[in-house]
């Protein structure tokens, strides 16, 4: 069968683009796209050796509306440079943009389909709904990975995101070679010398956040505390709770990842900050009432420090060190907390008759029970009352 509906080149692109990220199999990829396994093994040959996949912005020739009003013309011009945007988000960034007299949201939405650039199914899929947010820039950040995809010169691409949770903010889009946690640290170093340092920062269990096997505090865990940062990690087989980041991936994925390749991880990047510029300052965001992330964020005020120290404890106070192998011991007893607190000094605290905290400096790292020696909590939380409120509500609403 041909190709259909859409231009040549763009189903090409897209379909090359399905094809390297690897989601469902050649066979299947060709049914859905209606062509032979012969044909798409082709066009997958030619745009690895630079060939034929260049012309996918071409516009449609011969479109049955070039001759329309000028306003029309505006909106169809303006929805082929954002064909995942609606018609709400279309009329108020046009409007933005500094133009006057567009029609209301339902005569552009008919302007779309009366042109074939909306179907049913685009349309249910961008159903507005509410998530719980922050009341400030900066009190919580949510990061983590989308996932991979193929390059064209057979590396894979790992797009590290960070987002602000009341602005939706894009902080960071960043096309990375791998998921170690040395270039992950750097790039947020970079971020928090750019925009300040979040109140809280929300991650996954996964490397290089968080311990899924053993749920213990990671390296990435202590380098938070030493900044004065909160880090929640979601709970077990919840990932709803970075919603937004969810969200913002889907976007991601529908305004550049499906139908665009990219030769290399520098092209990817080229394209990610381009991107994340219309992202934040153009691009209407439905959850802000049509507002750019821009107009509701502004840096932190708490920058990022020069040199980084270890907590320090007034005199008097009861401390423990984490002995070489990750062990304190408190009444003759070993409790195992981490390797990544090797050698630290750690508060002990009495919470009551039968509870004693362990605390890294402004945090309480984990809760004991003493008459039975086991850990009741090990979650890390702010001293003070201010961990049970806010924070706590980002693991369960977000």
């Amino acid at each position: 069968m041909p190709w259909t509906e859409k231009t040549v080149e763009a189903k090409r692109t897209e379909f090359v683009a399905e094809v390297l990220q690897e989601e469902k199999s050649m066979s299947q990829l060709c049914r859905e796209h209606g062509i032979t396994r012969k044909t798409g093994y082709k066009w997958v040959k030619r745009a690895k050796s630079g060939e034929g996949l260049v012309d996918k912005k071409r516009g449609i020739k011969n479109h049955p509306n070039k001759t329309a009003k000028a306003v029309e013309e505006t909106i169809l011009e303006a929805r082929r440079e954002h064909p995942a945007w609606g018609a709400r988000k279309l009329k108020r960034y046009l409007e933005n943009q500094g133009n006057v007299g567009m029609p209301a949201q339902s005569t552009i939405c008919e302007i779309l389909k009366r042109n074939s650039m909306v179907s049913p199914e685009g349309s249910e899929s961008h159903t507005p709904y509410r998530r719980f947010e922050r009341e400030k820039a900066n009190e919580l950040w949510q990061m983590d990975f989308k996932g991979d995809f193929g390059l064209l010169n057979g590396q894979r691409c790992y797009p590290l995101t960070v987002l602000d949770d009341h602005s939706r903010y894009s902080l960071c889009l960043e096309a990375k070679e791998n998921q170690q946690a040395a270039g992950v640290f750097n790039s947020i170093g970079r971020v928090f010398g750019e925009y300040g340092l979040p109140g809280s920062v929300l991650c996954d269990n996964g490397s290089p956040w968080g311990d899924c096997k053993a749920g213990s505090i990671t390296q990435f865990d202590v380098w938070m505390m030493q900044l004065g940062v909160l880090p929640i990690h979601i709970r077990p087989l919840r990932p709803q709770t970075q919603g937004k980041e969810e969200r913002f991936h889907r976007t991601l994925k529908e305004e550049v990842l499906r139908g665009e390749v990219f030769a290399d991880i520098p092209s990817a990047q080229r394209r990610f900050e381009s991107w994340r510029h219309e992202y934040n300052h153009e691009r209407p965001h439905e959850a802000l009432g049509f507002e750019t992330p821009s107009k509701r964020y502004a840096p932190s005020r708490r920058r990022m420090p020069a040199v980084l120290g270890e907590p320090e404890y007034g005199a008097g106070k009861n401390l423990r060190k984490v002995n070489y192998k990750g062990y304190v011991s408190i009444q003759s007893h070993r409790y195992y907390l981490t390797e990544a607190l090797i050698g630290k000094l750690l508060e002990v605290r009495t919470l009551s008759d039968a509870e004693i905290g362990l605390y890294y400096g402004r945090f309480r790292i984990s809760v004991i029970r003493l008459d039975e020696r086991i850990f009741s909590s090990r979650r890390i939380c702010r001293d003070g009352a201010e961990a049970t409120t806010a924070d706590t509500q980002a693991t369960q609403h977000t």
